[in-house]
């Protein structure tokens, strides 16, 4: 069958309103250009005897749009006039780049001056001091694997693969680790994960501690019941207890911050729906693109994107896992310490 990039060349490029670029492609035309004009040297490709190479514009469109939407490949293979084997290697090809060009300058743990804007935009919107994040993992469907299919079955039984986030204030992610199988708890995602070696090995978070009802509080992040108790990590008081009308109001705000890290999902998969419904792809292949996707929520984000709440679909769902196991710590600078005080500051703030 003869293909035809008419559509392509004619009705996108020269016809798309504003609206029409949103809608299937998740941007504006404009930081669509630039997106192909930073990965041109890794995917521009030269002819040959035999045929034309497509340009660096539609290999981008083929993977956003392949990406924006679950539809099968032979259907955006007609769209774009390649064939279905072109579109899987375009995706795939595409996602690499943007994770080998784009990843490091839009997912970045913050430092410096960027720190104190993150820390003070979570204390200006969300009312919380000293937090410079909140991390949650997600669940992203899956085919069953070939092998070690059950690893990948999770709680709410269907199979998935985790991606763990740290979003700041703004729904960016600031860190991510994907790959581990679903059936695994985020507490040990979290404990093998590059963040948490950077952080107790390397230093990475700088003592930057505020002095908060007679305690100096360090630089921390927000995590549900699932994560550990640490000096640089608070989580909520354990519901099943008797809790102080003080510590319900703590729990509250704090939940009220975690919230950005759930939204940031939901928008993430909002706007690429390839990662919200099952992928059928080889396992070895998703986490370059999921990575790919949190890279473009990014750009969207940073470039203010515009953000159509109909787009927000209720996903496969994810699922509450059981609390970690906590010793109580009753030392100087203790994490318990630290939240008490936490607890003070949110009773008269």
């Amino acid at each position: 069958m003869a293909r035809s990039d008419t559509w392509w060349n004619n009705v996108v490029m020269r016809s798309f309103t504003h609206q029409d670029w949103l809608q299937n492609f998740r941007m504006c035309k404009e930081t669509f250009l630039y997106i192909c004009d930073r990965l041109s040297t890794e995917l521009e490709r030269s002819d040959t005897v035999m045929r034309r190479s497509l340009t660096v514009q539609r290999r981008v469109a083929v993977c956003l749009w392949c990406l924006a939407t679950p539809i099968e490949y032979r259907t955006i293979a007609l769209l774009f006039g390649i064939g279905r084997s072109t579109v899987c290697e375009i995706v795939h090809e595409t996602c690499r780049a943007i994770v080998k060009v784009l990843m490091k300058e839009y997912i970045k743990f913050p430092s410096g001056d960027d720190l104190d804007h993150v820390v003070d935009d979570f204390k200006t919107k969300w009312g919380v001091p000293q937090c410079f994040g909140t991390v949650d993992g997600c669940h992203i469907p899956i085919c069953a694997p070939s092998e070690q299919h059950t690893d990948y079955y999770n709680r709410k039984g269907w199979y998935s693969m985790i991606v763990q986030g740290l979003v700041d204030a703004n729904y960016r992610f600031r860190d991510i680790c994907i790959g581990w199988p679903g059936s695994v708890h985020d507490a040990r995602v979290f404990a093998h994960s590059n963040l948490y070696q950077k952080i107790t090995h390397e230093n990475l978070i700088p003592n930057k501690s505020v002095l908060i009802s007679g305690v100096n509080v360090p630089l921390y992040m927000i995590g549900d019941s699932a994560y550990p108790m640490k000096s640089w990590l608070m989580k909520p008081f354990a519901h099943n207890s008797h809790l102080t009308a003080h510590q319900r109001n703590y729990n509250y705000r704090i939940c009220r911050a975690r919230i950005v890290v759930e939204n940031a999902f939901g928008r993430l998969k909002a706007r690429w729906r390839r990662v919200l419904k099952r992928n059928d792809m080889n396992t070895d292949n998703i986490p370059h693109v999921i990575a790919a996707t949190c890279v473009l929520h990014n750009i969207c984000e940073v470039h203010h994107e515009h953000f159509n709440d109909a787009w927000l679909h209720v996903s496969e769902g994810e699922y509450d896992q059981p609390p970690t196991a906590t010793t109580r710590d009753t030392s100087a600078g203790s994490p318990h310490i630290i939240r008490n005080a936490l607890v003070s500051y949110f009773q008269s703030n």
